[in-house]
């Protein structure tokens, strides 16, 4: 049988790979180019950013193109993946469990987590590695009673140069991403094709029978999987005369930046360690974006630059337009848990001797879903019953609530569910 895969992210490449060593002939349609990283060194940068000459937070996908970022309200961009390997090529590594909205529906992930984990096999950065500024604000935490952790990664600290970019690429192939598995689907006999961005499902008496792309190109195939991510699946389906549900989330992250000097926070892997509270966690994090396009932030050197990120579970409110466009504002309960969050990340720094100006970055979102939300009643086929016969979805838009967490682990975790579960209807 053929199956078609949108998309070569987390969700996308686990579909492809488990469909493919199971029997399915797979292609995989990937809207963006072959990911290269971003190897110059941003020392550049500092001269324009002290002018105020690079624009705002727009302006870095021409810099960097596999980062697409777009402004979905005057307080809020969203930023994604639009490469091989989606948005897991930009992350830092982390892998987290995330179930935030799941119990809810009944859907229990634990056992593909438990093989996620194992095969993958995440850890700790060390904390020799980790910058003096770090292990203090972890201190601090612990003595604010916050239960701060080591988040696991999916990095390999031998190779790990501690250059602290690891959402522009890793150029020394430290970090896991997701064309690995995607490597594996080829050697299997997949094909990948870059470059191609599939516009609509082609529907033929009730049931999907491939796709087309932008450039007119039609794709048949059995089973059409859509792991575009939670913009690019919905879409696709509104596209293509079907239904999305304007619920999109995105995890918004907002950054306190504080000072020390020589610091050098960039000398380390980002979110070398996480607190947890029921919708949020705060983590270090130097913040590029807030550093280089964040007017506020300008006068600090990113030698002396301190951040502590707040990822906050936002509320499930925003629109994908057929043209890809997003309407997301931050609402007031999101703003609300913003402040508690970001008071506390204030509170930290303090602890570990950071000191003022403390201001926030930029409001920003990269885990994008909620958009083709399961229910109950379809957790047991993993596939929402309006969707026509031949057509699964396979990536976050799954995910009914925001989860203030990493989801590389969700989004694999959905799709290999997905991949199982068409595996057993086409048996």
């Amino acid at each position: 049988m053929k199956a078609i895969v949108v998309g070569s992210g987390a969700g996308g490449a686990t579909a492809a790979r488990e469909l493919q060593s199971n029997g399915f002939s797979v292609v995989v349609l990937e809207a963006g180019p072959p990911f290269k990283p971003f190897t110059r060194r941003i020392s550049w940068a500092e001269p324009l950013r002290r002018w105020g000459l690079l624009g705002g937070a727009g302006t870095f996908k021409h810099f960097f193109p596999p980062m697409d970022i777009q402004r979905s309200s005057p307080e809020l961009i969203l930023v994604r993946g639009l490469a091989t390997g989606g948005s897991t090529t930009l992350s830092c590594g982390n892998l987290i469990r995330a179930h935030r909205g799941l119990e809810e529906i009944g859907l229990d992930l634990t056992p593909e987590y438990d093989e996620l984990e194992g095969e993958l096999k995440p850890n700790p950065i060390p904390p020799d590695k980790w910058r003096p500024v770090t292990r203090n604000m972890f201190q601090s935490a612990k003595e604010l009673g916050l239960n701060p952790e080591a988040t696991p990664k999916v990095v390999d600290a031998t190779r790990c140069n501690c250059c602290g970019l690891c959402e522009l690429g890793c150029s020394r192939g430290a970090r896991w991403d997701s064309r690995k598995f995607l490597t594996e689907a080829i050697r299997d006999g997949a094909s990948l094709k870059s470059r191609s961005f599939v516009e609509k499902v082609i529907i033929h008496n009730g049931m999907v029978t491939g796709v087309r792309t932008r450039d007119n190109r039609e794709y048949s195939a059995d089973v059409v999987v859509l792991s575009a991510g939670g913009i690019g699946t919905p879409q696709i389906l509104k596209n293509s005369g079907l239904e999305a549900v304007d619920h999109l989330w995105a995890d918004i992250v907002l950054t306190m930046g504080g000072v020390l000097a020589d610091a050098r926070q960039l000398e380390e892997p980002p979110m070398a360690w996480y607190t947890q509270d029921e919708d949020y966690i705060l983590s270090p994090y130097p913040d590029i974006l807030s550093h280089y396009f964040h007017k506020p932030w300008r006068k600090v050197p990113i030698q002396d630059r301190v951040g502590l990120m707040v990822k906050l579970a936002d509320t499930e409110k925003g629109a994908v337009l057929a043209n890809g466009k997003v309407e997301k504002h931050l609402t007031g309960h999101d703003q609300g848990r913003l402040d508690l969050a970001i008071r506390q990340a204030k509170e930290v720094m303090e602890g570990a001797g950071i000191v003022g100006p403390f201001i926030r970055g930029v409001h920003n979102g990269g885990h994008l879903g909620g958009t083709v939300p399961l229910n109950k009643n379809d957790v047991d086929k993993m596939k929402p019953s309006w969707l026509p016969d031949g057509l699964w979805v396979a990536d976050l838009s799954l995910a009914p609530r925001s989860q203030g967490l990493p989801t590389i682990l969700l989004s694999a975790a959905l799709a290999l569910r997905v991949a199982r579960e068409i595996l057993k209807s086409t048996a």
